[in-house]
C-alpha cells in the first residue's frame, strides 16, 4: 500500500512524519535534521535553495530570499524575485517538494499522497491555498486538518481514558486555542479560537526595533534602512529569543553590522529577560481572549480541563506559560514536543485515512461562521463557528425588486453582522428566475463544509429548479490548468536548479584539472615536443568555450579528451624524469 506523509507546513519550520509500525516518526531532511526551516531562496544563477542551505545565505541574499510566507497564504500577496512574481503558494510548494523529497529518499519509495495541517482558524481562502500549493508541488492533499487538532492525536493515540484537553498552539506566525474531548477511541472538537496574525515573527521583530533603537541612539545610524544589517538583526533576534528561554540575559553581538565615514560600526547591547518580557507583553496579553472564548463555546470552565498540550516552539517562552497558566489555573503536559507533536498527529491521520489506524474516529469543527450579505449589507450566517464538519445547512431568501431575473450571492466568513467587517469567500449568480413581483420568488442557499473545512454553496429557484452550484473559490485559487501549469513550471526550475548543482560540481571537478594540466606544461616545458603542447593548448581553449557556454555534455566530452591527453603527458614526463604525476580525476 502506498505511504501517505504526515506535513506540518509551518511558518518558521516544517516537519514531515510517517506511520511506522503503529507509530508515527518524523522523518530526518538530508542533513539529519528533524526540523526544516520554511525558507525558500534563489540563487543569481538559478539555483532554488530549501531549508537551512537557504537560511545560511539569508544575510548576503536577502533581496531574493523568502521566509514566513505561510502569513500570506490566502492573499493576492506577491514575491518578486528578478523578473518574476511568485505567489505564496508556489514558495510554499517549493518548501513542500524538500519535505517530499526527502521522504522518498527516506523511505525509498516514491511518495505522492499527504495530509497537510494549518492553523485552526485558517479561513476557507487560506485552506484552499494550502491544497493548492500541495497540488503544485506533485502531492494529492488527502485532507487538511487543524494543528491544534493534530498534536491532540499525537498525545491522546497513547491515552485511553476519557478527558477533555486544551490545546494552546503559538508558531511562528499564528496563535489557535482547540478544545478537544477524547474517548473511545474519539477525538470531538469542542470548539477553537485564535488569531491568525501573531506568533514568534512577532516577538522576534520587538527584539529587532529595541536593538534598531538603542543602535540608532548610540549611533545617529538607522539599521532598518540597510537590508543586509536588517537580516543581521532578523538572525540575532530569533537566537536571542530561543536564549532567553534558558537564560536571564542574552548577548547580541554583531562586528561591523555597518559602517559610515569614521570607519566600520559593531552592535553589542545586553538584552535580559526582563525586558524582552516588557516588550512583548502587549502580545502576551492578546493570547488570553482567545482562550476565555474556546471556554466559553465549549461551554466548559478552566477547573473542567484535564490537560494542557502546548504545540508551537514559541510556546517555550517562559512569560507565554506564564500566560498560559494564569488563565487556566493548570499545569501543562510535558511529554510532548512542541516542535513534533503537529506533524506526528498529522502522521496518525494520514494512518487513518491509509488504514493503518483503526478504531480512532475525528470529529472537527468549522472555526468561523459561514453566511451569505443579504439588503443592507447584513450578514446572515447559515453555519455557526464551532459546527461540526462535515455540515451542510440551507435557508430560503427572496427577491429584493420587481421582475428580478438574477441573484448574486455574496458569502462570506466571521463574526461581524456587517457584512463588510467579514471575509469576503467569493460571489456567484444565479439566473433564470422566474419574473414576479418582489418577495415572492423563493431562493433556497445551501452551504456544506467538507471534510477540510473547505466551503461548497449552491443556490436554486425553488420555483423554477434553476440552480447553481460551485465551490467557492476567491481570486488567488487556481483552477486545474493553472495548477498542471505551475506544476511543470516548478518541474522545470527544479530540473534546472539540479542541473546547475550537477554542472557546479563538474566545475569544480574541470578547474582542478586545467590547473593541473597548466602546471604541468611550465613544468615540464623542457620535455614536451612542441606537437603535443599545441594539442594540450587547444584541448583547454575546446574545454573553456564549453565551460563559457555551460553546456554540461560538451564540457564532459572536452574533459574526457583533455584526461586521454593529459595521460600521455604524464607517461611522457615520467618516462624523462622517473617521478609519478597524478591525474585530476583519474
Amino acid at each position: 500500500m502506498e505511504k501517505i506523509i504526515g506535513i506540518d507546513l509551518g511558518t518558521t519550520n516544517s516537519v514531515v512524519a510517517i506511520l511506522e509500525g503503529g507509530e508515527p516518526v518524523i522523518i530526518p531532511n538530508s542533513r539529519g535534521d528533524r526540523l526544516t526551516p520554511s525558507i525558500v531562496a534563489f540563487s543569481d544563477k538559478r539555483e532554488i535553495l530549501v531549508g537551512q542551505v537557504a537560511k545560511n545565505q539569508i544575510v548576503i541574499n536577502s533581496e531574493r530570499s523568502v521566509s514566513s510566507v505561510k502569513r500570506h497564504m490566502g492573499t493576492d500577496y506577491k514575491i518578486k524575485i528578478g523578473r518574476k512574481k511568485y505567489t505564496p503558494q508556489e514558495i510554499s510548494s517549493f518548501i513542500l517538494r524538500k519535505l517530499k523529497k526527502d521522504a522518498e529518499e527516506y523511505l525509498q519509495t516514491p511518495i505522492t499522497k499527504a495530509v497537510i495541517t494549518v492553523p485552526a482558524y485558517f479561513d476557507d481562502n487560506q485552506r484552499q491555498a494550502t491544497k493548492d500549493a500541495g497540488k503544485i508541488a506533485g502531492l494529492e492533499v488527502l485532507r487538511i486538518i487543524n494543528e491544534p487538532t493534530a498534536a491532540a492525536l499525537s498525545y491522546g493515540l497513547r491515552h485511553e481514558e476519557n478527558q477533555i484537553v486544551i490545546v494552546l498552539d503559538l508558531g511562528g506566525g499564528t496563535y489557535d486555542v482547540s478544545i478537544l474531548e477524547l474517548g473511545d477511541g474519539v477525538f470531538e472538537v469542542r470548539s477553537t479560537s485564535g488569531v491568525n496574525h501573531l506568533g514568534g515573527d512577532d516577538f522576534d521583530e520587538r527584539i529587532i526595533n529595541y536593538l534598531a533603537d538603542r543602535f540608532e541612539e548610540q549611533e545617529k545610524i538607522d539599521l532598518r534602512q540597510d537590508r543586509m544589517a536588517l537580516q543581521k538583526l532578523k538572525e540575532e533576534a530569533e537566537k536571542a529569543k530561543i536564549e532567553l528561554s534558558e537564560a536571564t540575559v542574552a548577548t547580541i553581538n554583531i562586528p561591523f553590522i555597518t559602517a559610515d565615514a569614521n570607519g566600520p560600526k559593531h552592535l553589542n547591547i545586553e538584552l535580559s529577560r526582563t525586558e524582552f518580557e516588557g516588550l512583548i507583553q502587549d502580545l502576551i496579553n492578546q493570547m488570553i481572549p482567545p482562550i476565555e472564548k474556546a471556554l466559553e463555546d465549549a461551554s466548559l470552565s478552566s477547573a473542567e480541563i484535564n490537560r494542557v498540550i502546548l504545540a508551537g516552539g514559541s510556546t517555550r517562552i517562559p512569560a507565554v506559560r506564564e500566560a498560559f497558566r494564569s488563565a487556566l489555573d493548570n499545569e501543562f503536559y510535558r511529554k510532548v514536543n512542541p516542535d513534533e507533536c503537529v506533524a506526528l498527529g498529522a502522521a496518525i491521520q494520514a494512518g487513518i485515512l491509509g488504514g493503518d489506524v483503526r478504531g480512532v474516529v475525528l470529529v472537527d469543527v468549522t472555526p468561523l461562521s459561514l453566511g451569505i450579505e443579504t439588503e443592507g449589507g447584513i450578514f446572515v450566517p447559515l453555519i455557526n463557528r464551532n459546527t461540526t464538519i462535515p455540515t451542510a445547512s440551507s435557508k430560503t431568501f427572496t427577491t429584493i425588486a420587481d421582475g428580478q431575473s438574477v441573484v448574486e450571492v455574496h458569502v462570506l466568513q466571521g463574526e461581524n453582522p456587517q457584512a463588510d467587517k467579514n471575509i469576503s469567500l467569493g460571489k456567484f449568480q444565479l439566473g433564470g428566475i422566474r419574473s414576479a413581483r418582489k418577495g415572492d420568488p423563493h431562493i433556497n442557499v445551501e452551504f456544506d463544509i467538507d471534510v477540510d473545512g473547505i466551503v461548497h454553496v449552491t443556490a436554486e429557484d425553488v420555483d423554477t429548479g434553476n440552480q447553481q452550484t460551485i465551490r467557492i473559490t476567491n481570486a488567488m485559487s487556481y483552477s486545474s490548468e493553472e495548477i498542471e501549469r505551475m506544476v511543470a513550471e516548478a518541474e522545470l526550475q527544479i530540473a534546472q536548479s539540479e542541473k546547475y548543482n550537477e554542472l557546479l560540481v563538474i566545475k569544480h571537478d574541470v578547474e582542478k584539472l586545467v590547473k593541473e594540466v597548466n602546471q604541468a606544461l611550465e613544468q615540464g616545458s623542457s620535455e614536451i615536443d612542441k606537437q603535443m603542447s599545441e594539442e594540450l593548448t587547444n584541448a583547454l581553449n575546446d574545454l573553456q568555450a564549453a565551460l563559457n557556454v555551460e553546456d554540461i555534455e560538451e564540457i564532459q566530452f572536452n574533459q574526457t579528451a583533455l584526461l586521454a591527453m593529459y595521460e600521455e603527458l604524464r607517461k611522457t614526463l615520467k618516462n624523462d624524469s622517473g617521478a609519478e604525476v597524478k591525474v585530476a580525476g583519474s
